[in-house]
């Protein structure tokens, strides 16, 4: 999905129109909807600052908006490989199932990953057992990590205090 895509697709979940978006982040009012829509069909494409501008205004995060070309299997392939030589995930089998998993010998790398996926494993399974809707569930994916962080520091407050 490209990033016009995902700010259309985040944009909708959101209730918002092209022109309440737009002018929130800082569009003229007779311009607002038509800039929002060259940017969400794709015939302009926006730059970083503005990147970060539609993000907080959607509340996610700016990499949430930037995903990675996986319009088609061979793009999610190349994804695939990159994320292999860049944090170790591998392609194996586990009774029989294909899977991905990371690379244990991968040292911090590991470590750093390991702790996400177990926050996203975590996340995914609340939703799948109820105790967590899947708005919350997206929630949570589409401002990763900044609930992650959030939770913990409420965490480590609580903590302290009670010592």
């Amino acid at each position: 999905m490209a990033i016009g895509e995902r700010i259309r697709f985040i944009r909708n979940l959101r209730g918002m129109t092209l022109k309440m978006l737009g002018k929130s982040v800082g569009f003229d009012d007779n311009t607002a909807d038509v800039r929002m829509a060259q940017y969400e069909k794709g015939t302009r494409t926006p730059k970083a600052d503005l990147t970060a501008k539609i993000a907080e205004t959607l509340e996610v995060a700016p990499e949430a908006l930037a995903v990675p070309n996986i319009e088609n299997y061979v793009g999610v392939m190349h994804t695939l490989f990159a994320l292999e030589d860049l944090y170790g995930l591998r392609i194996d089998k586990l009774d029989d199932e294909i899977c991905i998993r990371l690379d244990k010998d991968n040292g911090t790398e590991y470590l750093t990953m390991l702790e996400m996926f177990r926050d996203w494993q975590t996340q995914a399974e609340r939703c799948r057992e109820g105790e967590i809707t899947e708005e919350e569930y997206d929630n949570w994916r589409y401002n990763y990590p900044r609930e992650t962080v959030r939770k913990k520091r409420a965490s480590l407050r609580k903590k302290r205090t009670e010592k």
